[in-house]
């Protein structure tokens, strides 16, 4: 149904939307940087208008690869799979191109300690020769398009994706990454029973990171989904239900991610000779509302990231083991992400 209906109907509205509007997209590319704060309805507009075509505009991309593919028969060789990456990385190119100007977004890198001049650029952090995994907190609206972003047009890295089913919803996700390596996974959830997760979902990922090549990336979120504080608190339920109380105790320490799940991690370790990549962001956070989204058009957030290379020979054996590193890990990235958020009054958890 995906493919069939929702792709088409994409194609469709957004093909009517440019012939229809021609002069409403002038007009909207001319003015959006000038409207008011307080006119949001326009903004919203606007960028629902590019998202469509935008949509549109990378199925038909598709389906010329396709077609260019011999209908399908050479879709999986290497050469139709660069091509698909490098279809990515322009359509990302153009994607934060108007949405940074729209929402007024910057996107910066943190720099790194002295001791780690090595990796003094996030470029340098993904360097490729060896494959990766990297594993990033998760936070605030679209910040794994931002992920896949850097490491697509900055990094170079090609990169195999480890995403929530819901997101097969979007006809141009759902289709791009079905020639891609990535997975589609229903993550192990936030109330108290357990929805997803579990022993499939890492053999999924450990097929993932099979034949991971020098310049390949598998990119995971181990906290299962974004930040909430609703989550956060059912995570430390089900640890202490679960009798992991030393767990437990850790993941209330943790004011700015949720303790992490390390058995997809761990699968993704055994599968693949990696090393591994830690990213933190902020500058997104607090967008967790639908609600908070429309009071803070236009956003004018600086989104600020930093990444930490770990080399394989430093990453420990065995899941128990991996657990604590991971969870240390996630702790570091809690105290940065405390460094460097912004202040805002009555927030107990930031700092100037």
């Amino acid at each position: 149904m995906r493919r069939l209906v929702i792709a088409p109907i994409v194609v469709v509205l957004g093909i009517v939307a440019l012939v229809a509007t021609p002069l409403a997209f002038l007009i909207f590319l001319a003015l959006i940087a000038l409207v008011p704060r307080h006119i949001r309805a326009l903004r919203v507009v606007w960028l629902a208008f590019v998202y469509l075509v935008w949509d549109a505009a990378v199925l038909v991309a598709l389906f010329l690869l396709w077609i260019a593919s011999g209908f399908g028969w050479k879709l999986r060789a290497p050469a139709f799979r660069r091509a698909h990456y490098g279809l990515a990385g322009l359509a990302l190119r153009v994607l934060f191109w108007v949405f940074g100007s729209s929402l007024r977004l910057k996107i910066e890198t943190a720099q790194a300690d002295a001791r780690e001049e090595a990796y003094a650029s996030v470029a340098s952090v993904f360097s490729t020769g060896i494959p990766l995994i990297v594993a990033s907190r998760h936070a605030g609206p679209g910040d794994s398009f931002i992920l896949i972003h850097v490491l697509l047009n900055a990094a170079h890295r090609m990169p195999r994706i480890v995403l929530a089913q819901k997101l097969q919803w979007d006809a141009a996700i759902d289709a791009m990454l079905s020639r891609i390596p990535s997975r589609f996974i229903a993550p192990a959830g936030f109330g108290p029973g357990k929805t997803g997760g579990g022993s499939a979902v890492e053999a999924e990922i450990g097929d993932l990171a099979r034949g991971m090549a020098a310049d390949d990336a598998l990119v995971i979120f181990p906290e299962g989904g974004n930040f909430t504080t609703r989550r956060r608190r059912s995570r430390i339920d089900r640890l202490r239900g679960a009798g992991r109380e030393e767990m437990a105790e850790r993941a209330e320490a943790l004011t700015h991610v949720m303790a992490p799940h390390p058995g997809g991690v761990h699968a993704a370790l055994c599968a693949s000779d990696s090393d591994v990549v830690f990213v933190a962001h902020t500058g997104l956070e607090r967008l967790v509302t639908l609600g908070d989204i429309w009071q803070a058009l236009p956003m004018d957030k600086r989104i600020t990231m930093r990444a930490w290379r770990v080399p394989r020979a430093e990453v420990p054996e065995g899941l128990d083991a991996q657990a604590a590193w991971l969870f240390d890990w996630f702790a570091r990235i809690d105290r940065w992400i405390e460094a460097h958020s912004d202040p805002e009054p009555g927030n107990p958890h930031t700092t100037g």
